[in-house]
């Protein structure tokens, strides 16, 4: 028999094409899966690397949305302040400006009511002064406040009924004329006498015109704080004289303040013992 007529004889020859056909097609799906995977893993790693990315942008998107809103509640805040502090600003103005016409309202009317040959009215550095020559308060050498004294401490207080807020120092001022023996009983030198005689203008204006007596003080300068040459009888004249200081409650310095207790301070009293009469 040939090979021809041999059904097994051509049957090998054939097989090994189609095997190999079979597992190039099983060798290609398995790297276009392996392929495939391997791009799947790319993209599933990718999309995981931007959800990271995403959960950091909101992290910080949500930190800026909270520095934000804190900065603009602190804005606001300043704001608040600066519009509470320009209010504050304007009332002070307001009041520095009523404050100001009411010392210059008072100034013009110590003039009207006051001043004379007598009495002489002036301001500085926002004190305003009372100046009255001592004949017109006391008698020579004397601390005995006389009717035409009382009634311009009656005109002065009436006047500063209307200014409770401000401060009234009564300064004494004498020439340097000795005590004469006579009077060196009650008066050692005119420091005394000064002094007694600012302390009766205080009672006075406490006592009979009714002002508080936490507002006003007393001192004497005696001799020492002339404005005119004691060298001549005018100059002793003018040298001689009750100055009445009027001032805010902040030129007045502490001394002047009430104590903690709330209790009267205790008056400047003259050396002499025995007070000054009205």
């Amino acid at each position: 028999m040939s090979d021809s007529e041999n059904p097994f004889a051509g049957g090998g020859k054939n097989s090994p094409p189609a095997d190999r056909a079979t597992f190039t097609a099983w060798a290609v799906a398995v790297v276009a899966v392996m392929v495939a995977l391997f791009f799947l893993m790319l993209w599933a790693e990718g999309k995981n690397h931007r959800q990271l990315e995403l959960e950091n942008l909101r992290t910080q998107l949500a930190t800026a949305t909270t520095s934000l809103d804190a900065a603009l509640a602190e804005n606001q805040t300043n704001r608040d302040l600066i519009a509470d502090l320009k209010t504050q600003v304007g009332d002070l103005q307001k009041e520095k400006e009523m404050a100001g016409q009411m010392a210059k309202n008072l100034e013009d009317e110590m003039r009207t009511d006051l001043e004379s040959k007598d009495v002489t009215i002036s301001k500085l550095q926002g004190k305003l002064t009372v100046t009255i020559v001592d004949r017109v308060m006391f008698d020579s050498g004397e601390a005995v406040l006389k009717p035409g004294g009382a009634a311009v401490m009656e005109k002065i207080a009436a006047l500063l009924a209307a200014h409770p807020d401000l401060k009234i120092h009564v300064i004494g001022h004498t020439d340097n004329v000795p005590i004469r023996p006579a009077a060196q009983g009650r008066f050692a030198s005119n420091w005394e006498l000064s002094a007694a005689r600012a302390l009766a203008a205080v009672h006075f204006l406490t006592e009979r015109a009714g002002v508080d007596p936490h507002r006003v003080g007393a001192v004497g300068y005696g001799e020492f704080r002339p404005i005119a040459d004691n060298a001549t009888a005018e100059g002793r004249a003018k040298n001689r004289r009750i100055a009445i200081t009027i001032l805010p409650d902040e030129l007045a310095g502490a001394d002047n303040n009430k104590s903690s207790t709330g209790q009267k301070p205790p008056p400047v009293a003259p050396s002499n013992d025995t007070p000054p009469n009205f």
